[in-house]
Parts: C-alpha cells; sequence; structure tokens
C-alpha cells in the first residue's frame, strides 16, 4: 500500500489509529501523541525528544533522522519498527512492550540507552554508537553489532547465543558473566574478552 502524504484534514481527524501515512518535520509535544497507533508510517526529521510516551503502538514503521533524545517510552509498542541515521541517546527500552518488540538501527546514535532484561533476538545494529548502553541480562540470540562501537557497553548476565560481534570495537565482555555459545568475534578485537584478566594482546 502506498505512503500517503501527511495533510491538515488528516491531523484533524478524531482518530486513534493512523495508517501508511508520512509525517516530515514535526516537533511533537510531551503527550501529542499518546494512546495512538501507528501502521505503516514514515517519520522523517521528527524531533520527539520532549516526549513523554504512554499507551502509543507503532508497527511496521520507519524513523528517518528523527531525534528521540531523552525521550520518555512507557508501554509503548515496536513491533518491527526501523530507525535510520536517528539520534536515540539515553533512552530506556527497557520500559517497552515487550510483545512482539522488534527493532533494527542503522546509523544511529544510542549513547547511554538501555535495553536491560529485553529479548532482542536478531535485532540488527549497522554503523552505531552504542557508547555506555546497558544490555544487562538481554536476550541477545542471533543479534548482529555490525560496526558499532561498544565503548562501555555492558552485557553481564546477557545471552549472547550467536551473537555477531565480527565488525565491532571497544567491547568489554566478561564470558564468566554471560552465556556465550557460537558467539563470533574478529581476532583483532578479541582482546575485549581478555580485559579482566589485565593482559596485553598484540
Amino acid at each position: 500500500m502506498p505512503v500517503e502524504k501527511f495533510t491538515e484534514k488528516t491531523k484533524s481527524l478524531m482518530s486513534n489509529y493512523f495508517s501508511a501515512l508520512s509525517y516530515s518535520n514535526e516537533d511533537y509535544a510531551l503527550e501529542a501523541l499518546n494512546f495512538k497507533e501507528f501502521e505503516s508510517c514514515v517519520f522523517t526529521a521528527c524531533d520527539f525528544s520532549k516526549c513523554n510516551f504512554i499507551a502509543l503502538s507503532f508497527i511496521d514503521c520507519t524513523f528517518n533522522n528523527c531525534i528521540f533524545n531523552e525521550t520518555k517510552i512507557n508501554h509503548v509498542a515496536f513491533r518491527t519498527a526501523y530507525f535510520n541515521g536517528c539520534k536515540i541517546k539515553d533512552v530506556n527500552f527497557a520500559m517497552c512492550d515487550k510483545f512482539i518488540f522488534e527493532i533494527h538501527f542503522k546509523d544511529c546514535t544510542l549513547d547511554f540507552s538501555k535495553f536491560y532484561a529485553l529479548k532482542m533476538k536478531r535485532t540488527s545494529f549497522t554503523n552505531c554508537s552504542l557508547v555506555a548502553v546497558d544490555f544487562m541480562s538481554a536476550d541477545l540470540s542471533e543479534v548482529v553489532f555490525d560496526s558499532c562501537d561498544l565503548y562501555k557497553s555492558e552485557f553481564e548476565k546477557a545471552i549472547l547465543i550467536k551473537t555477531d560481534f565480527k565488525t565491532s570495537y571497544n567491547y568489554s565482555i566478561d564470558p564468566t558473566k554471560s552465556k556465550l555459545k557460537k558467539t563470533l568475534f574478529s581476532l583483532e578485537n578479541v582482546k575485549g574478552l581478555l580485559f579482566k584478566h589485565d593482559i596485553i594482546v598484540y
């Protein structure tokens, strides 16, 4: 179904469900989107940083070059959402609706965000900054970290089965505190598994 342009007429509709619409350069207020459902919508260059999300659903939605810095996310459903070139600093995704939770990130900045205890199987992070991100107790099975900076990110008690770190860097993972099985690392960056032993690898 083709994506239609968002119009003032559409905006005026007293509806909580929006499908196949395109939104551009919107600066959303604190509660502007609460209790609404968006399906197959595209958001481009929109600013959500002032929002305090409550009971909001995004289904098969795409966000391009949007700002979510410090956005408050409370019981929000991301049921297949794609983030491209977005700024998503200090956002607590652990508060999201856990039912059919699926998200993917490309060229995003997610520094200081939290994914604590989330089930994130097959999530993809491509060329993202993930500095000091909390992945503690998260299920990261088959997640792909492609060319990501994982400096100071925390993986304690995370499930890392078939997780792909081959092209990522600056990670520090204690194999005794996380579940690793068939986890993929590059020889160049495998020193990130040895940091606790205070040894130097050349």
